[in-house]
């Protein structure tokens, strides 16, 4: 009886002892050796025509613009959309409409901006994009369909400081193959189309000196595919700011530690720990069970 309590009583005791010392212990399990460190992986040169095929992920925006020049330009490109379409006909009701789903358009992408300076949960911090922001960095986000031309695709807007310096394209899956969903086959798809990348766990990149880009397989998690183009001078300031303001990291102090035997080399003398046992009981209000005969 008493070995079963002692087994359900591990994570109250934990809970307990959470206020205690965390210094290194005697009890404390020794440290894992540090992992090897990853060898520099060779930089892939980007060829001028490659470079260009690159650059057209840019769709018109520039990094460095603020969110209200990104919605101007973006409100430029409808109207040029949508004149060729107004022109076609001479129907007026017709035409009022197109003009009204213009505002629409422009509307719906003022209405997705988000800022991420709280610690408020985000719906975006489980989605596709959850990698690509932190809370609290001054970093904020705007978000539209891209559906002409046959594309069915999401382009997503970062901010750094009041200023763009990321886009996301959340990639048509039907680019691909059904039966070929695969992260080769979006490699040599990619790779096609823009020339030999760096190659990392489900992740294709591409670096010049004015931008990066990179091809990210999220095709298990998320059954998407996406592309990111970036400032690389901002990443590297962006990384020190979410370094600085990133929440400590929970670590177990010995006594924890020693009750958890994390290295399951602890066996305890269920006899020899009863009185632990009872005190533990009485500081949750309780009554130790009386011992079995």
């Amino acid at each position: 009886m008493r070995g079963i309590i002692f087994s359900s009583l591990l994570g109250t005791a934990a809970a307990l002892f959470v206020g205690a010392a965390g210094g290194p212990t005697s009890g404390e399990a020794r440290a894992a050796p540090a992992p090897p460190k990853a060898k520099p992986r060779k930089p892939v040169a980007v060829s001028a025509e490659h470079k260009k095929a690159l650059a057209e992920l840019y769709g018109g925006f520039k990094l460095g613009m603020t969110k209200d020049e990104v919605i101007a330009v973006f409100s430029k490109q409808l109207d040029e959309r949508y004149e060729d379409q107004i022109k076609a006909t001479t129907d007026i009701p017709s035409q009022d409409r197109l003009r009204r789903d213009k505002k629409a358009e422009v509307s719906r992408l003022q209405a997705s901006y988000v800022s991420f300076e709280t610690t408020k949960p985000s719906p975006w911090d489980v989605s596709i994009v959850e990698d690509e922001f932190r809370h609290n960095t001054d970093e904020a986000m705007l978000e539209r369909w891209e559906n002409q031309r046959g594309q069915n695709q999401r382009r997503f807007f970062f901010f750094f400081e009041g200023k763009l310096w990321k886009m996301l394209l959340s990639l048509d899956v039907s680019i691909l193959p059904e039966d070929k969903k695969n992260f080769a086959t979006f490699q040599a798809v990619m790779e096609s189309k823009y020339g030999p990348a760096e190659v990392d766990a489900g992740r294709l990149t591409w670096r010049t000196p004015e931008f990066d880009v990179r091809a990210i397989d999220k095709l298990k998690s998320y059954d998407s595919l996406a592309l990111v183009i970036e400032d690389p001078r901002v990443r590297k300031r962006i990384d020190v700011v979410r370094e600085a303001k990133a929440p400590p990291k929970k670590q177990n102090n010995g006594v924890i530690r020693s009750v958890i035997d994390v290295d399951h080399n602890d066996h305890p003398d269920v006899k020899a720990n009863s009185n632990a046992i009872d005190a533990v009981i009485r500081a949750q209000g309780g009554t130790p069970p009386k011992p079995t005969p």
